[in-house]
């Protein structure tokens, strides 16, 4: 790390001195004479270095000083290769003034013998000017150069004692895309290769004397563009069979296939090629042909034992690198280009070149000949070449020629282009010419130029008018007619002209590697961009970081969905993937895990040297499951073992006889219902066994069948992956298990929370370890203006959350790019003391941000700019700064899918308290069907008392004789509101019937007025009333009733009622309707359920354990859960994401108004069925006899003040005729 730079002998002639890093010591410094883009300054280290710093300054006594540059190197002074800092090729910082010292240490060091400043801006008053330094050390190097043909042979004799690993490294460099770096054969015919393919390397296992196949399931990918003449650097670790392997600082560990382990191979090692004298190949690969560096195993310098003719060396290889350099050229964006001059020719001409690219179109190459031709490269998997009479062609170039496939695939390839007098011919990568023939000769013209890469700007006098966007990639190998093109010259200005190129370098990256699109998704890319598949992953967003679906059935609860199946992800943006599960929806919510051994399994004839096992597939791995079960707040599992004669344990010494298998492995012998310090059955803590001495009752051994059953709940040991049966072989023994699913309810993470009560409060926690992607989700409610939620500060990055104003979220950060930020604006306040989610992401690509389930707010990070996120403060929740910090509470805070767990930090934070309240406030419209929001310390419950419901499904009975009824016993319970005066009742119920008629529900007051429905012959629902009833209703046709087990629904609109009593029929109608009694003669056979009568749920009170005596039940009527209906809401398929909406349920027909019935158009499969029936009652008779006197006085005034009448209509109900006269309306 100290100066080694004394002198730069810069282009043409220059000495520049410096003595950095004192600022006024060095004297003069660079100034080109023009300031732009194309200026550098280059210096020769005189050897190869290892490179750990550089530094600048300004120009001496100037204002001119560079603001920001690139750095390049090479080691011969040709084909330069971009330094990208921090994975950045948007290059350094520079300096601020013309004195300071701007130092940056290069991580990793770099070696080179030759490098380059580019400075890319300076300062705006001035120029470019620039004093530099550069730092580093010695490096020793040790090459060996292989010519396609060679290979070394190194043999070591292999100790006693083995080491723990076996370790090669290296360094390679090579035009070739393809050939063989190391090769070691195994005892057995197993192998282990490291293989240059496609300038990817490609190590992988094969067994005996199979061919090694890259995309076989032993192959391992790593590294791109591998074959552009620079040094890589190459790991391979084998320990065992564990195996880690480094390419460039990306590493990849992985378990080697089978049992192949480091100490099964030969102490032989083949590097080149394949080199096995005496033994046979049967598989051959492309030797290599470039030039190895320090090549190193298990410390011994396997060139330097070369050299000494240790190892066998067949072959040309040769101890110095003289590889052939090659000038690439850099077309950086569309609008570059190349104009070469062309020649004269009288037997026409020809063009030739490599080149390679990411995109799928471009144009390459166009020029005029006396017909115009051109050709073009259209690398959507063709290259094409139009042909026209004298006009420039504009068409499908597709229709005329397409030679070649699959040529944007970054790799080299090469184009030659032939003209002879009336036939032009294209032959692409050596695989044949193909030609076209003209309708007349073509003759080549001096002056006549061959454009390379895009138009000529409008106005330039060329002619070209491509359909084709300009070319992006880079060229190579340049040749017209039979000559190599000399780009140095061009970049001189000596030869042709060009525009936006970059000379002498290949800028191509393969941004796809390493792949940052996670979990699984695909990546593809252009030269500017890369984009992700996300198709099949369970994850979305530009980075497929963002999960789809929730961690918990109970994440699903609280977004209202309803039981069934759905796809959970534990660890949310982690790296398991989701599987999945079926979430019952009850009280409280269970997660419900299946496996492959449901069923009961017997064993016979197994013993301790012939033992029954099982081993236990669930529908996730289990690292899922594990980390389901670490977030449930509960979980268990039913384990059934039956058995006779069939012990558990020898009572003799203790031995276990039978055993299972949790997710630690260990053997467990204690059974369910018993701790696992007990080891003893349930039935042992009771000391309720089959015998008294003994622990468990199989452990009685009895000539009966006997069981130990009971829930296994021991979270540290769940889930049941293997049971073990060992004492089935005597005479008459035989035992039998069975393993229920796995259960598990809440979530712990879900309601872990913490309130803030000052603004100078905070929390905090480690630093965010998320350099290239971060995801931060959380819900929050507060009464407060404005506020930090977080931030995580670095030296010159940063995280911040925060509520900017009522109506704004605002998440800003700095990658080192600069400060970004993005917004969402809510249409409503969002400190209205209700709970709001907020999910913030970061990656490569963008940054996201999300409140509720508005909009979200993206920002595009810039494609060539810093990607790594470096933070070294601790995380604040809250803040820890001078801003305003937090008020209200925060509630499951998650970080990269982790929970932070809040609760336990605020115990011992003050003005910080573990816990939040007012849950009831967003979470109520979950209690449906009348239930009432309770609140909990870690959450709500729905109190279900009051509601015809519980748990979600509605209480039902199963009748079975039509003269069966649930009726309440006592007069006085006529209304289960005996302390009020009501004006109007609602009771609302669901059937289930193949009988007709039935009567589905009567009422009467205990004199002469009643209310029924019922269902007639026809399939039409009937409102019936007695004499004492007024009706007013508009309701639909009839019902189009479907037999078997089918719900219907039935819902009136508004039907006021309106009673009237013996000594008021001057104010009353009649209403005969004869329906009612033949269809309470039959009674009703059928199932009844969510019978709801305003507040009360009578059905559920009468059929409870310890039901109130107000009710009775008379007939065969027994609990059902026959109201949930198969294949409605309680067992559906869910496998929509979280980011979807709801999906809607079976949608109901539109009621219409005609008569007294209603008509739903039931939804596909089990239509739930539901009628309402809407009673206005005005008083009840008790208090019409005790006050009869001023309701007739009162009420028979009002209509004459209002000087109305109402008439009641004929009203027509199921084709019976109901004769109502006309009356006058008395109240």
């Amino acid at each position: 790390n100290e100066p080694i730079l004394i002198c730069i002998l810069m282009f043409p002639a220059l000495t520049m001195f410096l003595l950095s890093p004192f600022p006024r010591q060095g004297a003069g410094g660079w100034t080109p004479r023009v300031s732009n883009r194309d200026q550098w300054l280059q210096i020769d280290l005189g050897d190869r270095v290892a490179i750990t710093a550089v530094a600048t300054q300004g120009g001496y006594g100037s204002s001119d000083w560079v603001t920001s540059y690139v750095l390049m190197f090479s080691d011969s002074g040709r084909n330069w290769k971009l330094y990208r800092h921090e994975e950045s090729i948007a290059g350094f910082p520079g300096n601020a003034n013309a004195d300071s010292v701007v130092r940056h240490r290069l991580r990793p060091p770099m070696e080179a013998r030759h490098l380059r400043f580019l400075p890319s801006a300076w300062n705006r008053d001035g120029r470019i000017g620039m004093r530099v330094e550069v730092y580093g050390c010695p490096f020793r190097s040790e090459v060996i150069d292989f010519d396609g043909k060679s290979s070394v042979l190194y043999r070591f004799v292999q100790s006693t004692r083995s080491p723990v690993k076996d370790t090669i490294s290296l360094k390679f460099k090579t035009t070739q895309s393809d050939g063989l770096l190391f090769h070691r054969r195994g005892r057995s015919g197993d192998c282990i290769t490291l293989e240059l393919v496609k300038g990817r390397l490609l190590l992988f296992f094969n067994s005996g004397n199979a061919a090694p196949s890259p995309s076989g399931p032993d192959g391992v990918a790593l590294g791109s563009l591998l074959d552009d003449q620079h040094w890589h650097s190459v790991l391979f670790e084998h320990a065992r069979q564990l195996v880690t392997l480094t390419v460039d600082r990306h590493s990849r560990q992985f378990q080697a296939q089978g049992q192949l382990s480091h100490m099964d191979l030969d102490p032989e090692i083949s590097f080149g090629g394949i080199l096995a004298p005496g033994k046979s190949v049967t598989f051959q690969r492309k030797h290599f042909d470039g030039c190895l560096e320090n090549i190193n195993f298990n410390g011994e310098d396997i060139i330097d034992l070369a050299k000494s003719s240790g190892p066998s060396s067949p072959g040309n290889a040769s101890f110095s690198c003289s590889q052939p350099q090659s000038v690439p050229v850099t077309f950086p964006s569309s609008r570059s280009h190349l104009v070469l001059p062309g020649t004269l020719a009288q037997d026409g001409a020809s063009i030739s070149f490599q080149f390679r690219t990411w995109n799928q179109a471009g144009l390459l190459l166009s020029s005029c000949f006396q017909c115009p031709i051109r050709g073009y490269v259209q690398t959507d998997l063709m290259v094409s070449v139009g042909l026209t009479d004298g006009q420039w062609f504009t068409g499908s170039l597709s229709d005329l020629y397409s030679p070649g496939v699959g040529l944007n695939d970054g790799q080299w390839h090469s184009v030659s282009l032939t003209v002879q007098r009336d036939q032009l011919s294209v032959v692409v990568d050596q695989a044949g010419a193909l030609t076209v023939r003209t309708a007349q000769p073509l003759e080549t013209h001096a002056g006549s130029a061959y454009l390379f890469g895009g138009c000529l700007p409008p106005g330039s006098g060329s002619g070209c008018e491509a359909p084709l966007a300009g070319f992006q990639g880079c060229l190579r190998l340049i040749s017209v007619n039979a000559q190599e093109v000399d780009l140095i010259s061009v970049q001189r200005g000596v030869l042709g002209n060009s525009s936006g190129l970059r000379i002498d370098s290949c800028g191509i990256l393969d941004r796809c590697s390493p792949n940052r699109c996670e979990h699984g998704g695909r990546c593809s890319q252009s030269w500017t961009a890369f984009h992700c598949n996300c198709t099949g992953t369970g994850y979305t967003g530009a980075t497929c970081h963002h999960p789809l679906y929730e961690q918990s059935c109970e994440a699903y609860k609280h977004r209202g969905e309803s039981s069934g199946r759905y796809y959970i992800d534990p660890d949310g943006s982690g790296p398991l993937q989701p599987f999945p599960a079926f979430c019952n929806m009850t009280d409280i919510s269970w997660t419900v895990m299946q496996h492959n051994g449901s069923a009961l399994t017997r064993v016979k004839g197994a013993d301790q040297e012939n033992a029954h096992w099982a081993a236990f597939q669930y529908e996730a791995s289990l690292e899922q499951l594990l980390a389901t079960i670490a977030h449930a707040g509960h979980c268990q599992q039913l384990l059934e073992f039956h058995c006779r004669r069939s012990r558990l344990r020898d009572s003799r010494d203790g031995t276990p006889l039978s055993w299972w298998v949790g997710s630690t492995q260990g053997t467990r012998t204690y059974r369910p219902g018993s701790a696992p310090e007990a080891q003893m059955c349930a039935c042992g803590l009771a000391g309720n066994c089959a015998d008294s001495r003994d622990r468990c009752n199989c452990d009685a051994d009895q000539d009966e069948w006997t069981n130990d059953t009971a829930v296994l709940s021991y979270k540290e040991h769940l889930p049941v992956t293997r049971i073990v049966v060992a004492d089935a072989a005597r005479p008459s023994s035989a035992a039998a298990y069975k393993l229920g699913p796995l259960l598990c309810q809440g979530d712990r993470s879900f309601w872990n929370s913490a309130s803030f009560h000052t603004e100078t409060s905070y929390l905090h926690f480690p630093t965010l370890h998320a350099e290239l992607s971060a995801d931060v989700s959380f819900f929050f409610k507060t009464r407060a203006s404005s506020g930090v939620f977080l931030e995580n500060l670095g030296i010159t990055d940063f995280i911040s959350l925060e509520l900017r104003s009522p109506m704004e979220v605002a998440f800003s950060f700095d990658v080192g790019n600069g400060p970004c930020e993005v917004t969402v604006q809510a249409p409503a306040p969002l400190n209205d003391d209700r709970w709001h989610l907020v999910r913030a992401e970061r990656n490569t690509k963008e940054a996201w941000l999300q409140v509720d389930l508005l909009p979200p707010g993206t920002h595009a990070a810039p494609e060539d700019g810093h990607v790594r996120l470096q933070l070294n403060s601790q995380l604040f929740v809250g803040t820890a700064t001078r801003q305003r910090g937090f008020l209200g509470c925060i509630r499951s805070l998650q970080l990269n899918g982790k929970t932070l767990d809040l609760e336990e930090r605020a115990q011992v934070t003050p003005g910080v308290e573990p816990g939040c309240r007012g849950h009831c406030s967003t979470y109520k419209r979950l209690c449906r069907n009348g239930g009432r929001c309770r609140e909990r310390p870690r959450g709500f419950s729905c109190d279900c008392e009051l509601s015809a419901f519980s748990g979600g499904l509605p209480w039902g009975v199963q009748i079975r004789n039509k003269t069966s009824s649930a009726t309440n016993s006592s007069p006085h319970a006529a209304s289960f509101h005996g302390d009020m005066t009501l004006a109007g009742e609602m009771i609302t119920f669901s059937f289930q019937t193949r009988q007709t008629p039935s009567l589905l529900l009567y009422v009467d007051s205990f004199y002469d007025e009643y209310l029924s429905v019922i269902l007639a012959n026809n399939g039409e629902s009937h409102l019936s009333v007695s004499s004492a009833v007024r009706v007013e209703c508009s309701v639909s046709k009839p019902l189009e009733l479907e037999t078997r087990k089918n719900f219907h629904t039935l819902q009136t609109p508004v039907c006021s009622i309106l009673l009237c009593f013996p000594g008021l029929q001057k104010y009353c109608f009649k209403c005969i309707i004869s329906d009612t009694a033949q269809a309470g003669a039959r009674g009703f056979s059928g199932c009844l359920s969510a019978l709801q009568f305003e507040r009360a749920a009578p059905l559920k009170a009468a059929l409870r354990p310890g039901r109130s005596g107000r009710t009775s039940v008379q007939g065969p009527v027994t609990s059902s859960e026959c109201g949930a209906g198969p294949g409605g809401d309680a067992a559906r398929e869910h496998t929509h994401a979280r980011a979807a909406g709801t999906p809607g349920r079976g949608a109901m027909g539109t009621a219409r108004r005609c008569g007294l019935t209603v008509s739903l158009a039931p939804s596909p499969g089990v239509v739930a069925v539901s009628i309402f029936v809407l009673l206005c009652v005005a008083a009840v008779a008790v208090r019409l006899y005790q006050h009869r006197s001023p309701y007739t006085a009162t009420e028979a005034e009002g209509p004459r003040k209002q000087g109305s009448s109402v008439a009641v209509p004929r009203c027509e109900l199921g084709g019976q005729d109901a004769t109502c006269g006309d009356r006058q309306a008395g109240f």
